[in-house]
C-alpha cells in the first residue's frame, strides 16, 4: 500500500470512529473521493478544528490533506473547506441515500458535492449552488467527472427550483428560508446552521412530516456567513431564539413568518 493510500485509509477510519458513522456507503464515498482534486496545488494552509492560526504544509504531498483539518480557500476572509468529520457527521445524520435529490447551498470547491454524488448514485442528483463566481467556476471544473452533479452560480435562497429529498446548507443564516421548507419532499430533510454575526450558532435539522415540519438542534457550530445573511441585532435575536427553542424540544410548525415558526 502506498503512503497516500495508507493515509486515506487512516483518514476514513478516524472519521468513522470519531463520529460513529453508521453508513458504509458514506465511508466508501469518503475513501473514493480524492480530497486533493478539490483544492489548488499545494503546499496548503491548514489548521485543526480548534486551531486559531494556519500552518503551511511542508510540501505539496496530498498525504497532508488526509487528516481532520480545515484547508484555507481564502485565508484573508477566513474561508475554509468544511471540517471532514463534522460534515461527514451531518451527511450521515441526513441519511442521504441512493436516488435522492440533494440540494447543496454553499458548495465551495465541491469536495462534499463529490461525496454526495457517490451516495446518491447514477439515478440520484446533486444540485450544488455557490454564490461566489470564482469558487463556482472552480467547483464546476473539479466536478466535471461527476455526471450527476450540476453546479449553479447563484443565490442559494432562490436557485433551489425543484423538490428535494435533502437540502444541506454550508453557511450561516439567522433562520431557515421559507423557500427551502417549501422545496422539501414528504420526509425531506433540511440541515442549516443558524448563526449570529460572530459566526457562532447551532445547526438545526428540519424534517418535513406531511404538511408540518419538525426542527431539532443538532450541535454548536462556527461557520462562514451566507450571502444575504442579515446584519442586525434582530437577526441575531432570531437565530438565538431558534437555537434555544429547538434545543429544549423538537419544534413543530407549518411555515415561517418573519423568520420564526408559524402555524398560520
Amino acid at each position: 500500500m502506498s503512503d497516500l493510500a495508507a493515509a486515506r485509509a487512516r483518514y476514513v477510519e478516524l472519521i468513522a470512529k470519531r463520529e460513529r458513522i453508521s453508513s458504509p456507503q458514506l465511508l466508501a464515498a469518503l475513501a473514493a473521493v480524492p480530497r486533493e482534486n478539490f483544492l489548488a496545488k499545494g503546499p496548503w494552509r491548514i489548521k485543526s478544528e480548534a486551531g486559531r492560526s494556519y500552518r503551511l504544509t511542508p510540501d505539496a504531498d496530498p498525504v497532508h490533506l488526509y487528516d481532520n483539518v480545515l484547508v484555507a480557500i481564502d485565508a484573508r476572509r477566513k474561508l475554509d473547506t468544511g471540517l471532514p468529520s463534522l460534515w461527514a457527521h451531518f451527511i450521515d445524520l441526513l441519511d442521504v441515500g441512493e436516488k435522492d435529490r440533494v440540494i447543496q447551498i454553499g458548495c465551495g470547491l465541491g469536495y462534499f458535492s463529490a461525496v454526495l454524488s457517490k451516495l446518491v448514485g447514477a439515478k440520484g442528483a446533486v444540485r450544488a449552488i455557490e454564490c461566489d463566481e470564482r469558487l463556482a467556476a472552480r467547483a464546476a471544473n473539479y466536478l466535471g467527472p461527476y455526471r450527476n452533479v450540476e453546479v449553479i452560480q447563484g443565490d442559494g435562497c432562490e436557485e433551489v427550483r425543484e423538490p428535494a429529498d435533502v437540502i444541506i446548507v454550508h453557511a450561516g443564516f439567522p433562520h431557515p428560508h421559507p423557500h427551502w421548507l417549501q422545496s422539501l419532499r414528504p420526509g425531506g430533510r433540511l440541515l442549516v446552521p443558524l448563526t449570529q454575526r460572530d459566526r457562532e450558532g447551532a445547526v438545526i435539522k428540519i424534517t418535513r412530516k406531511g404538511k408540518r415540519f419538525e426542527a431539532e438542534a443538532v450541535q454548536q457550530i462556527r461557520i462562514f456567513p451566507g450571502q444575504g445573511r442579515g446584519a442586525t441585532a434582530l437577526d441575531d435575536r432570531v437565530a438565538d431564539w431558534w437555537q434555544r427553542a429547538s434545543a429544549l424540544a423538537p419544534l413543530r410548525f407549518r411555515g415561517i413568518e418573519r423568520g420564526l415558526p408559524s402555524d398560520g
